[in-house]
């Protein structure tokens, strides 16, 4: 399993084919993004949000969008957007590659903190992220 960067650091796009294919992948979370995925997510990069993918011989399995951010409770924050691993491969490590990727860049660049935010709803994430040593 190997977490390829999608965009840089500043959020230009550096591999348009991986966003494209990202994009089945993180509509099973985001279901409500538009049509044109590739122009929203761009923005969403503006933003200062980066994204990455989880792949595995040549297939995306699982997309992370974060960014860096200031904050006065916890300092420098990595902070995921969206974590989402294809439903047909979950628990074969694409997320837990992805909270690794992401807890180097944090080291990399400073954070204090990995965080993120998840639905009560899903039960099923919790359990994996109390697993991961997210709280």
């Amino acid at each position: 399993m190997n977490v390829v960067a999608v965009t840089d650091e500043a959020g230009a796009v550096v591999d348009a084919a991986l966003l494209a294919a990202a994009e089945p992948v993180h509509r099973q979370l985001r279901p409500h993004l538009p049509a044109d995925y590739r122009r929203r997510m761009e923005e969403v990069f503006a933003g200062g949000a980066e994204m990455a993918v989880a792949v595995r011989e040549g297939r995306v399995l699982g997309v992370t969008v974060f960014r860096v951010l200031e904050k006065t409770f916890t300092g420098r924050e990595l902070y995921c957007d969206d974590l989402v691993t294809d439903e047909a491969h979950r628990s074969g490590g694409a997320g837990r590659a992805m909270i690794a990727y992401m807890e180097r860049l944090g080291r990399e660049r400073g954070c204090d903190v990995l965080a993120l935010d998840s639905g009560c709803q899903r039960q099923q994430a919790h359990k994996f992220y109390f697993r991961e040593g997210l709280v």
